[in-house]
């Protein structure tokens, strides 16, 4: 598909409050993480950029850059995307996988098997199918998160590295956790777990925010993940620090348990990408036990792909960001097709029809950047123009 885009228009980009990265050009690829891994240690590369998958044994998609370009701040979009030719976009919602009746009869089947086995947590998502015509530049969806973003949160990142079945394929979206971020010796993580939808009214939606914090089976969520990072960064840190409790973060959709968490690296050679090799996936995603988890997972689910795994970058000085690859869509090559997810997670606490209203909540920050509105995920063959 041919696409007119502005020249400065990046192949990957990482819109972040604390600094940004964008990219251009290809000057190597990568399918295989750790192969990326020892070429940043022994210097043979500057940096690589891309996603890792869901499942860490399915093919990375990291390319080596030809042009890298540091912001201290977000991005902003350029104004093609917000005011030019390319700010039109015309979207169809397709299939939801599962239907709202299978996702609670799911969520009720991993509730009973949660309180008779050793799974204490899995994460189940939701995907929709969403139909382009004309086709969509991918970049055009990332610059419509970034600017419906709270904070100017997004990323975009080609997936052709991870094969044939991906190739021009783009992972877009709005994340607003990070899976790990270093620079120098000072490592953090920022995880979410538990989840509550905003409100219109401002006084219930700062009750509901308190209700999130108050919630016994949101800070059980919350504990696992933790629980996780610690058990994963106590091996390479120093210096852990985590708090004791967490503190409630939000979007314009959610709002978050969340836990800020920071730690020094042991060996200051080891690098972001490798950090998020380590602790990917975490029962934020996935749940725990992780192998019991994944099991439940890639039984009764669609594949995920790349949703669920991590976006973000990694230099040969160690530096580097990865954000975990929720909120997001992967756009087909030909601009004409792409799915989006949404997931929660449940604990022998849960609530079917609440976790199936999270998933519908979660969904609407994908939904909102392409025109729709979250009736779209439980109907099929509605057009929105905008």
């Amino acid at each position: 598909m041919h696409i007119n885009r502005p020249s400065s228009a990046p192949d990957f980009l990482l819109s972040r409050t604390t600094g940004s990265v964008r990219t251009q050009g290809t000057l190597g690829t990568y399918h295989d993480a750790w192969d990326a891994v020892d070429d940043l240690v022994a210097g043979k590369i500057d940096m690589v950029v891309g996603a890792i998958p869901f499942d860490t044994t399915a093919p990375a998609a990291l390319t080596v850059p030809e042009k890298i370009i540091r912001d201290d701040g977000p991005l902003e979009p350029h104004s093609h995307y917000r005011f030019g030719p390319g700010s039109v976009l015309h979207a169809t919602t397709g299939q939801v996988h599962p239907d709202a009746e299978e996702h609670i009869r799911r969520v009720q089947a991993a509730v009973a098997t949660i309180r008779k086995t050793p799974l204490d947590k899995v994460v189940l998502a939701r995907a929709i199918d969403i139909a382009f015509d004309p086709p969509v530049d991918p970049l055009l969806v990332a610059a419509r998160l970034i600017t419906l973003s709270e904070n100017l949160d997004g990323f975009a990142a080609d997936l052709s590295p991870a094969g044939e079945q991906f190739n021009g394929h783009m992972l877009v979206g709005s994340s607003p956790e990070v899976l790990i971020k270093k620079q120098g010796s000072t490592v953090t993580a920022f995880p979410l777990a538990g989840s509550l939808p905003r409100l219109a009214n401002r006084d219930q939606d700062q009750a509901q925010g308190a209700r999130l914090f108050s919630s016994a089976k949101d800070l059980d969520e919350h504990r696992f993940v933790v629980e996780s990072l610690r058990k994963s960064l106590q091996p390479v840190c120093t210096d852990l620090s985590i708090p004791p409790r967490p503190t409630i973060t939000r979007t314009a959709e959610m709002w978050h348990l969340a836990t800020p968490v920071k730690a020094t690296v042991a060996d200051p050679s080891i690098t972001a990408l490798e950090l998020a090799l380590k602790v990917h996936p975490t029962p934020a995603i996935c749940g725990t036990p992780t192998h019991l988890a994944k099991e439940l997972i890639t039984t009764v689910e669609v594949p995920r792909n790349f949703y669920a795994g991590a976006v973000g970058w990694s230099d040969k000085h160690g530096d580097g960001e990865f954000m975990v690859a929720i909120r997001c869509a992967e756009v087909s090559g030909d601009g004409r097709a792409a799915r989006a997810w949404a997931g929660g997670g449940i604990t022998a606490g849960s609530d079917p029809e609440a976790e199936l209203a999270e998933t519908t909540d979660k969904l609407l920050t994908i939904l909102r950047a392409l025109g729709l509105d979250k009736q779209a995920t439980g109907h099929s063959g509605t057009n929105w123009d905008t």
